[in-house]
C-alpha cells in the first residue's frame, strides 16, 4: 500500500513538472509576439513565436520572424 501511494504521488509530482505555460504576449503594429516557457527543466526550452493579428485571430505564426 505504501508503494502504491508513493507511486501516485510521484506521478502527480512529475505530471505537474511537464507541460508549458505562456508567459507573455506583446504587440507591435499588426503582429504579436507570444513567449512560451516549457515546464521541462525549469523553463530551459523557451520559445518565441511571431503571429499576424487578424479579425479571425492569430494567423501565419512562425518561429524566426521579426515583428
Amino acid at each position: 500500500m505504501k508503494k502504491l501511494i508513493a507511486g501516485v504521488l510521484a506521478v502527480a509530482a512529475l505530471s505537474s513538472a511537464t507541460g508549458c505555460a505562456y508567459s507573455g504576449v506583446a504587440t507591435s503594429g499588426d503582429k504579436a509576439v507570444i513567449l512560451r516557457n516549457d515546464g521541462f527543466l525549469f523553463g530551459l526550452l523557451r520559445k518565441a513565436v511571431v503571429c499576424k493579428i487578424a479579425d479571425a485571430g492569430l494567423q501565419n505564426c512562425g518561429d524566426n520572424n521579426n515583428p
